[in-house]
């Protein structure tokens, strides 16, 4: 079977699950080229997030859905799931080239060309402030290109070829335009994750291979700035607000030059109603008050960019220590964790855990993911921290299957498995560890709030599909109809006598649930210490631990 002279609509939706899954095996790398003192969350889990969102639009459609059809699911897909600035670029880049795709008869080289210059004109035009050396100059770079290959009239791949090249030519002088990227040795993070879109459509044509992840050298402690230290080339403001923007499209000017006063990184994307909204800022109310002027905002999501900033330097400092070295001792036994979220996963990294698998409440992982994590490490002797009651069964049987000595301390939850981590001895034996370890955990209290996914009657009173409950370890102690009532009622029944309080927000938590769960604690027991930590785990919007 020949090479498609042109994109069809089976084309375009395979194109899109192909970036998907370049996304995800390239998520990590990308991540790591991420070196501004402020990072803007994490660029590769931004993009692969966003896709994610595309494929599931797409994923709804018939298999004989129409290019226009095909063109609409990747544009809503993509605006309603961006995730950070590089997700919200990247979504207008694909609703730009979509849009073109969708209005031609035929899309062969010139419609291709023409739609990549006019992705990349649009999503410069999103950003109220362009930099170059970003994603933008990339896209840009793959636009001309494509034009010049088109002028050679070789053929749609031979088109894409050219453009993937003048891309990759402008990815890597990305660290002449930015002396952040020059001193890390990098280059943009966001134009690396565009570049597979380009390797995306090459591979849904002629079914080439799509490229491996390259390996990364890791960017030393000491090149990322200290907080409150950045230089004139990224945002030294402090909190992420983004939101869907419900409003007119003739008020979106106006919009903009207010954010403008009060922030940047700006970008503002979307049409026809519905806008996607991405700022840095230090005033939040002001950042949310502008879009009631012009419209009704839902979905509001603030982020504290300083936070990101202290992880990320963990997450650098840590890998650097955990990094093989010549003269390195590998310790006497090492530890692997099950976590339900990224930013679970790195505060266990900055506990010193740089083994995990991925599972929780929901997602049980099987026998053999935790064995072969295990039989994967240097370290003779293993601990492992279940963090969940239903996974410890799994994890007692990878000591009759490891040739290592394996010890499984019995977390039930994941503020136990931080507990545990205070008493880890990476010089001592497992045995050993696992006492300290488990006495450790056992002097916290765990609590966590979900929502009831049925009907029924507990020792707290009857619960309701949709109700948000408290839980124990002796079960449900509180039945709210918000995630801060349930928790606040839940708190009270474990603070009595306690003098730390560590809250880990899920992704469904909100910044005005978390203030009334604060505001309650600090007004019920003034004495007690209060941490906040972003977790991002499923299902449930908050976990708590009281020690």
């Amino acid at each position: 079977m020949g090479v498609p002279a042109e994109l069809t609509a089976p084309v375009v939706r395979e194109a899109m699950v192909r970036f998907r899954d370049a996304l995800r095996t390239h998520q990590d790398v990308i991540n790591r080229l991420n070196v501004f003192p402020v990072p803007d969350g994490d660029t590769g889990t931004n993009m692969m997030l966003t896709l994610e969102s595309v494929v599931g639009e797409l994923s709804a459609l018939g298999p004989e859905a129409p290019m226009a059809e095909v063109c609409g699911a990747v544009a809503h897909g993509s605006l309603m799931g961006a995730r950070g600035n590089s997700g919200v670029i990247l979504s207008q880049l694909l609703r730009g080239a979509t849009s073109r795709f969708a209005a031609a008869e035929r899309v062969g080289p010139p419609e291709v060309a023409g739609a990549l210059v006019e992705a990349a004109a649009l999503a410069r035009k999103a950003v109220v402030k362009p930099v170059e050396g970003t994603i933008l100059t990339v896209a840009h770079a793959a636009g001309e290109g494509a034009e010049e290959g088109c002028a050679r009239e070789g053929g749609l791949c031979h088109t894409l070829e050219v453009a993937r090249d003048a891309a990759k030519r402008a990815l890597d002088a990305t660290p002449t335009m930015l002396p952040a990227l020059a001193k890390a040795g990098v280059v943009d993070a966001g134009g690396a994750g565009y570049l597979l879109l380009l390797d995306a459509l090459l591979s849904a044509l002629d079914g080439r291979a799509l490229p491996e992840p390259s390996p990364l050298a890791r960017v030393p402690a000491d090149l990322v700035a200290a907080p409150g230290t950045a230089g004139t080339d990224a945002s030294e403001l402090r909190y992420e607000v983004m939101y869907f923007l419900h409003a007119p499209e003739d008020t979106i000017a106006a919009f903009k030059e207010v954010w403008a006063g009060i922030g940047d990184s700006i970008v503002v994307v979307g049409g026809e109603g519905t806008w996607n909204c991405h700022i840095h800022t230090d005033d939040i109310g002001a950042a949310i008050e502008a879009a009631l002027d012009c419209g009704r905002p839902s979905q509001i999501r603030v982020t504290d960019l300083s936070e990101q900033i202290e992880e990320e330097r963990w997450v650098r400092e840590h890998a650097l220590e955990a990094a093989p070295q010549p003269s390195g001792e590998v310790p006497t036994t090492d530890v692997v964790a099950v976590v339900s979220g990224e930013g679970i996963a790195r505060i266990f990294r900055s506990l010193g855990v740089h083994h995990h698998v991925s599972g929780g409440q929901s997602m049980n992982p099987s026998t053999a993911e935790i064995l072969a994590v295990v039989d994967a490490l240097d370290a003779s002797e293993v601990v492992i921290l279940p963090n969940n009651k239903n996974i410890r069964p799994v994890a007692e049987r990878v000591n009759e299957l490891s040739a290592k000595r394996v010890a499984v301390v019995p977390t039930e939850s994941i503020v136990e498995g931080f507990a545990a981590l205070l008493a880890y001895d990476p010089a001592s034996e497992a045995e050993p560890n696992l006492r300290a370890m488990s006495a450790s955990a056992e002097r916290v209290r765990p609590g966590e709030v979900t929502r009831a996914v049925r009907d029924a009657t507990t020792d707290a009173g009857p619960v309701r599909e949709g109700d948000w409950i408290g839980l124990t370890r002796d079960g449900v102690v509180s039945i709210a109809d918000s995630p801060s009532g349930a928790a606040c009622g839940l708190l009270a029944q474990l603070v009595a006598e306690r003098e730390l309080v560590t809250i880990i927000e899920g992704e469904d938590a909100s910044p005005a649930e978390t203030r009334r769960i604060t505001e309650w604690l600090h007004d019920s027991c003034p004495d007690i210490a209060v941490e906040v930590h972003h977790g991002g785990q499923p299902l449930y919007p908050y976990l708590f631990g009281v020690e």
